[in-house]
C-alpha cells in the first residue's frame, strides 16, 4: 500500500470514529453539508447557529425566503408532507402556491377527509400530523407567517346563536397557530391570525363545497433590504458638537 493511501485510510478512520462519538446536532450538521454542499439552504442540518441549536431556535438566521428562492422552500415542504402517514389520502388536499405575497399553503377538507372534528376547532389526528410536519420546516426560516381560517356557507349556530362561522374560523386558525408554535414555529414568527368565515370562498359557485373549509398558511416574502442585519447598515457620521470644527 502506498504511503499516501495509508494516510488517507487513517484519516477516514479517525473521521468515522469522531462522528460516532459526536452529538446528534453535529451529525445532523455534517449530513446537511453533504446533502447541500453549496450552502443554498440551511433547512437541513440545523439553522447555521452551531451544534447547540436546531432549526426553529433562536432568531432564525437561516435561509431568507425571497421571491428568488421560494421554490426551494416549497420543495422542502413537499418532501416533509410526503412523510406523513396519511399522505396517500390527504396529498390532494394540501396545495402550495407561490403568490405575490409569498408561499400560500392550504389545507383543504373534503367530504371523506378532514383536518378538524366536524363543526369544532379541535384538530383531528390528520390535522395535527400535517401541521406538525409543516411547523418543523417553517421554524427554520426567518420569514413571518400569517394563518387564516375559512368555512363554507353552511350556517353554524350554537350556544343560542352566539357561536357561528365567524367564531369557528377564528378558533380553527388559532388552534393551528397554537399547535405549530408548540411544534417548531418561533413565538414571534406568527404575525396574524385571521378568521374569514365564508367571506373568501374557494369555490364561490359552490358555497357549501367541503374544500371551502380550509386553513391557509402564508409564508411572507422578506426583501433583501429588510433581511439586512443592523451590522450591515452604513455607519452614520457622528454629529459635531456645537462650536467644534466651525469657523467664524
Amino acid at each position: 500500500m502506498a504511503y499516501a493511501d495509508f494516510v488517507t485510510a487513517m484519516m477516514s478512520l479517525f473521521i468515522v470514529l469522531w462522528l460516532m462519538s459526536s452529538s446528534k446536532p453535529i451529525k445532523e450538521a455534517v449530513a446537511g453539508y453533504f446533502k447541500d454542499p453549496a450552502g443554498t439552504t440551511k433547512l437541513t442540518g440545523g439553522n447555521g447557529k452551531g451544534p447547540g441549536q436546531s432549526a426553529g431556535e433562536g432568531p432564525g438566521d437561516s435561509l431568507t425566503v425571497s421571491k428568488d428562492n421560494m421554490s426551494k422552500l416549497k420543495e422542502n415542504l413537499q418532501s416533509a408532507i410526503h412523510q406523513i402517514n396519511d399522505f396517500n389520502k390527504l396529498g390532494s388536499q394540501i396545495e402550495m402556491t407561490v403568490t405575490s405575497e409569498g408561499l400560500r399553503i392550504e389545507l383543504l377538507e373534503s367530504a371523506q377527509s378532514t383536518f378538524f372534528d366536524s363543526g369544532s376547532p379541535d384538530l383531528n389526528a390528520s390535522g395535527k400530523e400535517t401541521l406538525v410536519a409543516l411547523a418543523k420546516e417553517l421554524g427554520g426560516v426567518p420569514n413571518k407567517i400569517s394563518i387564516e381560517g375559512h368555512t363554507d356557507s353552511r350556517p353554524l349556530a350554537r350556544h343560542g346563536g352566539e357561536y357561528g362561522n365567524w367564531e369557528l374560523s377564528v378558533d380553527r386558525a388559532n388552534s393551528a397557530r397554537r399547535l405549530m408554535q408548540e411544534s417548531g414555529l418561533r413565538a414571534d414568527q406568527v404575525t396574524q391570525v385571521r378568521g374569514y368565515a365564508d367571506q373568501h370562498l374557494r369555490k364561490p359557485d359552490a358555497p357549501e363545497d367541503p374544500s371551502n373549509r380550509r386553513i391557509s398558511i402564508l409564508v411572507q416574502y422578506v426583501s433583501k433590504d429588510t433581511a439586512r442585519s443592523p451590522s450591515q447598515e452604513p455607519a452614520k457620521e457622528p454629529a459635531k458638537e456645537p462650536g467644534k470644527g466651525a469657523t467664524k
